[in-house]
């Protein structure tokens, strides 16, 4: 895969806020100098100090954002926590996501298409 080699990595990612980000890098965008991450959680403030600009305690969430795109100039901190490498090279890929980590129970034969499921569900 060519391009941005960090893309794909799970990235550790400071707002100027102090709260701390986790996901997976999903673009850099020079132009706009903004970051996207992708299935995002906020882990807050955590323990660190804030700055004197009175901003509250931003606790955790346990909510995870399909992306979050953050101003560039509002990162205080980024950091590679797990880089991406693709079980193989091809310089026809351009991007690739993760196997479904749940394989549904249903044999092969038996799952239907989403396509095909709304057109049984309007007969």
């Amino acid at each position: 895969m060519s391009g941005t080699p960090y893309i794909g990595s799970r990235i550790s990612l400071i707002s100027m806020s102090d709260i701390r980000y986790e996901g997976t890098l999903y673009a850099i965008n020079p132009e706009e100098a903004t970051v996207t991450l992708q299935n995002v959680q906020s882990f807050g403030t955590e323990d660190r100090v804030l700055n004197n600009m009175g901003m509250p305690t931003v606790p955790p969430s346990s909510v995870i954002y399909e992306f979050i795109i953050f101003r560039a100039s509002d990162i205080k901190d980024l950091v590679i926590c797990e880089q991406f490498t693709p079980a193989f090279q091809d310089p026809a890929i351009i991007g690739m996501g993760k196997v479904a980590s749940e394989v549904s129970a249903q044999s092969p034969q038996q799952q239907v298409p989403p396509a095909a499921q709304q057109t049984q569900q309007q007969q």
